[in-house]
């Protein structure tokens, strides 16, 4: 069994920092070396699919926000399949079945209907749902410390969460582009959006001059994505999200009560409704949600909720309906004419803000906001994200993001391939591959034999691979930062022990 992990709300992450902390003695190098050997292969034994649903035991006492852990872990899937659906089905001209509304141009399928396309095409649904569990995430501790006037604690815990969280970020995404451009060359790897430069010298080149652009905050030009891994423009998102977060935690700290939640419902509305500014508003309703579940676990809410307690369970049932329907929005452009003309999306089309371009990001900040507000107030939902499989996938989701596209570019385009899936540049460069293993495309769209069965390896390899890079790149990087910035700190004094006459 693997030794108990952190969640992203456990307290050794808040702690505050000790000036004295110093590393552990290795002790013999012998048996230094022996042990750092044997937690090395223990990172490639694969611990693989608890498919229990049964929660994570009853003589462990569940954390209070341990649901988050699995709802990101589940959405982080959710990103997983989305991709591979829309990878699959560009062979057969089917991608935007996927990402319009049901019955849109005369096209029903069971995938895109209502509610059900969310576990075909949640991808954008579950991003943002990451937003705005960041939001509440990295608002927790600091907003304690607020609501306790501990001021001193407050600065003291941002200032290390901020200076960690570039190197918590990006360490992982710099480790796994540079494998992943690394083996073009290795291996010989071929890829479809891949673009392999003369050498690997020149390769590595390109490879830092794209990345150093692309993990600058303030970067106004150039491309918004990194072509070594496309699917890595939410972590730039994310990073400018937590500089939000941390600007209103100081900003905020020291006003009364009401002005700081009302400042936050202000933030949201500007970059809601003034700016385009959808994803900051997604990380401000993370802090807004964790404000009010701090005051509500004190008792403290603000009267006009408070009077809505003895009916949530109503409530949030109707809410997680509209969260799922809002999370289903049509993503296939930016047109929202295309919006009206889809089925059960033309009243609130009207609803989209002037300030909002892509107005898919309007409707996915109300659902995952709605969804995030709404699983801890509903049990059955609650308990199922707090099962070992979703805390699972909650440890592993960052690694599962990050390799997941490289996986499906390489071997899974491949397997693919083999089954019947494939374009012209697959027959040009895969020949070898080419219906291998043809199997039918019988079956409901998104569901069919041939498309499945890449996933008897697809599935396990990926997430073999996500648990290796959490424990080797991602539990690494996150203690880096915590001993890069306690080793910063000044030393304490140290007494000489002689008491003055």
């Amino acid at each position: 069994m693997p030794t108990k992990s952190l969640g992203i709300l456990d307290v050794e992450e808040w702690e505050e920092i000790k000036a004295g902390w110093k590393p552990a003695p290795s002790g013999h190098p012998v048996r230094g070396r022996r042990s750092s050997f044997k937690r090395l292969m223990r990172s490639f034994t694969p611990y693989l699919f608890p498919f229990c649903l049964s929660t994570t035991g009853t003589s462990e006492k569940q954390r209070p926000t341990a649901y988050l852990d699995g709802l990101r872990g589940f959405a982080a899937f959710l990103v997983y399949w989305h991709h591979h659906q829309l990878w699959a089905h560009l062979a057969t001209h089917q991608t935007e079945i996927f990402e319009d509304a049901f019955g849109y141009d005369y096209k029903y399928h069971f995938a895109a209907f209502h509610g059900i396309r969310t576990f075909f095409s949640g991808g954008h649904y579950a991003v943002s749902t990451f937003f705005v569990i960041s939001g509440y995430v990295l608002s927790a501790k600091p907003l304690s410390l607020i609501h306790d006037q501990d001021y001193v604690k407050v600065g003291d815990n941002i200032s290390s969460a901020l200076f960690r969280r570039w190197l918590r970020l990006y360490l992982p995404l710099i480790v796994v582009t540079f494998c992943y451009m690394t083996s073009w060359h290795v291996f010989g790897l071929w890829a479809v959006n891949a673009q392999p430069k003369g050498s690997w010298k020149e390769e590595l080149r390109f490879w830092y001059f794209e990345f150093k652009n692309f993990s600058f905050l303030y970067n106004s030009g150039g491309e918004p994505w990194l072509s070594y891994q496309f699917h890595a423009w939410s972590t730039q998102v994310e990073f400018k999200g937590s500089i939000v977060i941390y600007s209103c935690l100081l900003a905020f700290s020291k006003l009364a009560r009401s002005a700081r939640l009302w400042c936050q419902v202000a933030l949201i509305f500007y970059f809601i409704y003034i700016a385009d500014g959808w994803y900051a508003a997604m990380f401000v309703s993370g802090m807004f949600l964790c404000d009010i579940d701090l005051l509500a676990a004190k008792n403290e809410l603000p009267s006009v909720l408070d009077r809505l307690r003895p009916a949530r369970s109503f409530i949030f049932h109707h809410l997680l309906a509209l969260s799922i329907y809002l999370g289903g929005v049509p993503s296939v452009n930016s047109d929202v004419n295309r919006l009206k003309n889809s089925r059960g999306w033309y009243y609130l089309s009207y609803l989209k803000p002037q300030a909002v371009f892509d107005y898919k990001w309007f409707y996915l900040f109300w659902a995952a906001t709605i969804l995030v507000a709404s699983v801890p107030r509903i049990s059955w939902l609650k308990g199922f994200f707090e099962t070992r499989f979703c805390q699972y996938l909650g440890r592993i989701s960052f690694a599962l993001y990050l390799v997941h596209g490289p996986i499906l570019w390489t071997l899974g385009d491949r397997l693919y391939t083999a089954t019947g899936w494939y374009e012209e540049a697959q027959q040009a460069h895969l020949s070898g591959w080419v219906d291998a293993l043809r199997l039918p495309k019988t079956g409901p769209l998104g569901l069919e034999l041939s498309f499945l069965a890449p996933h008897v390896i697809l599935l396990p390899f990926t997430i073999w691979l996500a648990e290796v890079v959490t424990k080797l790149v991602d539990e690494p990087s996150v203690r880096f930062a915590q001993w890069l910035y306690r080793s910063l700190l000044p030393q304490p004094i140290k007494s000489t022990g002689r008491v003055s006459s």
